[in-house]
């Protein structure tokens, strides 16, 4: 009678199982420095005026994070970025880790746009709820609301960081995934600017929960922003391909190959 052929054991496996106690590290890292910054996140969370204080700390919030995971950041810049003006920031997204990396990164104050399921998350769904733009991408009416909201945010004065690609592709494999067209759409109808950013192997050091990870160097790229003035409604596919075109060629140029 042939022999049923089993599964091997994650536990035969170090880097996976390094990997696990490196993301329930990183989870109790989540909870310590929330809890240490609960204060002056709540009191600067409570009114829209004051999210540019707001900002600060959570830049704060995710150098502790990064940093207690021993992850070094090597940014590079394809031109002075003036920070005293709001972007729509737009970059590839493979990991958690991509939030830390941008609040890092921007300078200038951002609302950052994503999935309604992170705003279920105890403690940090509590903040997340306050500074950012959850969005429910199975309802068109939710959608809606968030594009209303985040023309507002840019009305104000902050800027807005938006994911494309939808969601962290499921399959590891994907360089970059499609585009979606909100971003650009909210950029040409307020006339924000475009901000690019590659980031090149966050996915490596912070995959799921049993595919490893571990601390190390995490590279990414700022590219120079895209204006869109004179750009209208017409031009949303056109503006969006150019951006992907950017990211892919950086990401190419990082080693990824699609």
């Amino acid at each position: 009678m042939p022999r049923t052929k089993q599964r091997p054991s994650i536990w035969r496996y170090p880097a996976v199982l390094f990997g696990i106690v490196y993301h329930i590290w990183y989870y109790a890292l989540m909870l310590i420095s929330i809890l240490g910054l609960f204060v002056p996140l709540f009191r600067s969370s409570r009114k829209v005026e004051s999210f540019p204080r707001f900002y600060r700390y959570a830049r704060l919030w995710a150098a502790w994070i990064l940093n207690g995971m021993g992850l070094v950041r090597k940014v590079t810049y394809a031109t002075r970025i003036p920070w005293d003006r709001p972007y729509i920031v737009v970059a590839n997204h493979s990991s958690e880790l991509d939030i830390m990396m941008c609040y890092r990164i921007v300078k200038s104050p951002t609302v950052f746009i994503g999935k309604a399921e992170l705003a279920k998350i105890p403690l940090f769904g509590f903040f997340f709820r306050r500074s950012s733009i959850p969005v429910d991408r199975s309802s068109l009416s939710s959608k809606k609301q968030v594009m209303e909201k985040a023309a507002r945010r840019l009305e104000r004065g902050s800027g807005l960081c938006i994911y494309p690609e939808g969601g962290i592709p499921k399959d590891p494999t994907v360089v970059l995934a499609p585009f979606k067209n909100g971003a650009f759409k909210l950029a040409i109808e307020n006339g924000t600017p475009i901000l690019p950013i590659t980031f090149a192997n966050n996915r490596l050091h912070f995959p799921d929960f049993l595919q490893g990870g571990g601390p190390g160097l995490l590279k990414a790229h700022v590219h120079a922003p895209i204006e869109v003035n004179g750009l209208t409604l017409a031009d949303i596919d056109a503006l969006s391909d150019r951006v992907y075109a950017v990211l892919l060629e950086q990401l190419k140029a990082f080693g990824r190959k699609p």
